[in-house]
C-alpha cells in the first residue's frame, strides 16, 4: 500500500468521525509541517501556534478533502496559506533561514561536494555563500520564495507544488527557474563565475 493510500485510509476513517485517525495523521506529518513552517516563521513558539492552526483548519476541511491530491500536499497548501495570513497580520514577510542543514546536504545531488573539511577559509566562504542566498531569497516575490523553499529546501515535486500553490505546473517550473537564476545572479560576483554559468 502506498502512502498516499494509506493516508487516504485515515482520512476516510477521520470523515466518518475516527478522531484517532486524525491523530495518526498529526503525529505523521506534524514535524514536516513544523520544518516547513520554521522556514516561514523563524520564531520556535509562533511556528508550533501557527502548525497547530494549520491542522486545525485541515480538520474542520477534511470533510470536504476528496483525494485529488495526495493529504501531504494539500496540508502543506493549508500551512502555507496560515502562514502568510499569520505573517501579514504580524505586518512581517516570510525570513529565509540562513544554514545549510546536514539533512539539506543529504538530500541535494550533489551533496558529498558540501562536505568539505571545516577550514576558516571554508567556513567564511560557505557563511558568505549562504548570506548571499538568504538575500537572494528575501528579495524575491512571495510566489518564487515560496516555490523554490517547497522544491529545493522541502524537496517536493512540480506536480506537489503546482497542488500547494494552486498554480499550473508551468507556472511552477517559471517561478523555481526566475528564482534559482536571482540566487545564481547573487552568487556570480562572490564565486565568480560567468554570466553563462549559473554555479
Amino acid at each position: 500500500m502506498s502512502e498516499r493510500d494509506a493516508d487516504w485510509q485515515l482520512v476516510e476513517r477521520v470523515q466518518r468521525g475516527d478522531k484517532r485517525a486524525f491523530d495518526l495523521l498529526v503525529a505523521k506529518y506534524q514535524r514536516k509541517l513544523f520544518r516547513l513552517l520554521s522556514r516561514l516563521i523563524r520564531d520556535p513558539a509562533e511556528t508550533e501556534d501557527v502548525a497547530q492552526e494549520a491542522f486545525i483548519k485541515a480538520y474542520r476541511a477534511l470533510p470536504n478533502f476528496r483525494g485529488e491530491s495526495a493529504f501531504y500536499t494539500w496540508l502543506y497548501r493549508i500551512a502555507i496559506n496560515t502562514a502568510k495570513n499569520y505573517l501579514v497580520a504580524q505586518g512581517r514577510r516570510a525570513p529565509t533561514q540562513t544554514e545549510t542543514e546536514i539533512e539539506d546536504a543529504e538530500n541535494f545531488e550533489d551533496g558529498d561536494s558540501l562536505r568539505t573539511e571545516d577550514t576558516p577559509d571554508r567556513m567564511l566562504m560557505s557563511k558568505q555563500v549562504a548570506e548571499a542566498v538568504n538575500r537572494a531569497i528575501e528579495r524575491l516575490p512571495e510566489e518564487l520564495r515560496t516555490a523554490i523553499v517547497l522544491r529545493e529546501l522541502e524537496g517536493l515535486s512540480y506536480d506537489e507544488i503546482a497542488v500547494s500553490m494552486n498554480c499550473p505546473i508551468g507556472t511552477v517550473r517559471s517561478r523555481i527557474f526566475r528564482a534559482r537564476e536571482a540566487v545564481a545572479e547573487e552568487l556570480r560576483p562572490l564565486l565568480e563565475t560567468n554570466k553563462d554559468r549559473r554555479w
